[in-house]
């Protein structure tokens, strides 16, 4: 069995940043295997991958893009009980070496936390407010329509849990899902990313899940960095997918 298995889904993704992913999840002594879930139009990314001569990697090519959920579960439903941990790993991550280490520790000593976040933060060592209380659809629409900065930032300022310093560890609703260690087990008991959501609100819906069986847990005690480009806040279209994920989420777990 392995320490930690983990899955990034690319989709004509920069070979910088993937490079950067890669070689931070494989600078461990612990006994892992990293997924690269390919949901590019084609395969031109193999041939990178089989360069990097690591029999820890694995490259899979889906021939189609399915959506950022959907490419995860290609390899959640076969991973399921083969690692103790899976690491749910944006591209755009990196960070250093003892990372792993020291959540994986922490998860041992802590058998009721399901999922677990470390601060995360910009390139330029901003803090990303990364820790949510359930959102309304208040909470997500001012995001993206208000146009006025002050009532956003009031909103985002109990939204985004501020008020705790970001200093501690605190347990925490929803977590980000461009870095969720997860234990191996949760998927038997609350199953894989909901596959309706394309884009955006997949880590909602299971970080939510998992906050209803187990401790999700915030760990500001160790740090990565999230090269994080905010595109739904950007452009139009993925402004839309955005939209109606949020729409689709709400309707699951209710407006109210």
């Amino acid at each position: 069995m392995y320490d930690i298995t983990s899955s990034i889904v690319t989709y004509n993704t920069k070979l910088d940043e993937l490079k950067k992913a890669i070689e931070s999840f494989l600078n461990t002594k612990l006994n892992v295997h990293l997924y690269i879930s390919d949901n590019s139009p084609n395969n031109e990314l193999e041939k990178y991958i089989k360069n990097i001569d690591d029999s820890r990697v694995s490259y899979i090519f889906n021939n189609k893009n399915g959506g950022y959920g959907w490419g995860h579960n290609q390899i959640l439903k076969n991973i399921i009980g083969k690692s103790k941990y899976h690491l749910i790993l944006n591209p755009d991550i990196y960070f250093n070496k003892g990372i792993l280490e020291e959540l994986f520790s922490y998860m041992e000593k802590n058998k009721d936390i399901g999922n677990i976040m470390p601060m995360v933060k910009y390139p330029n060592g901003d803090i990303q407010y990364l820790c949510k209380r359930i959102p309304t659809p208040k909470d997500l629409f001012l995001r993206k329509f208000c146009p006025f900065k002050s009532v956003i930032e009031k909103n985002n300022y109990k939204y985004e849990m501020r008020e705790t310093g970001y200093n501690k560890i605190i347990d925490v609703p929803i977590l980000s899902g461009c870095f969720m260690f997860i234990r191996n087990e949760v998927f038997n008991t609350v199953g894989i990313f909901d596959e309706q959501y394309f884009m955006y609100m997949e880590d909602f819906d299971l970080s939510r899940r998992i906050h209803e069986k187990y401790r999700t847990v915030f760990y500001p005690k160790v740090e990565i960095v999230h090269a994080h480009a905010k595109e739904s806040f950007k452009n139009k279209k993925m402004a839309k997918i955005h939209l109606k994920a949020a729409i689709k989420y709400f309707n699951k777990w209710g407006w109210i």
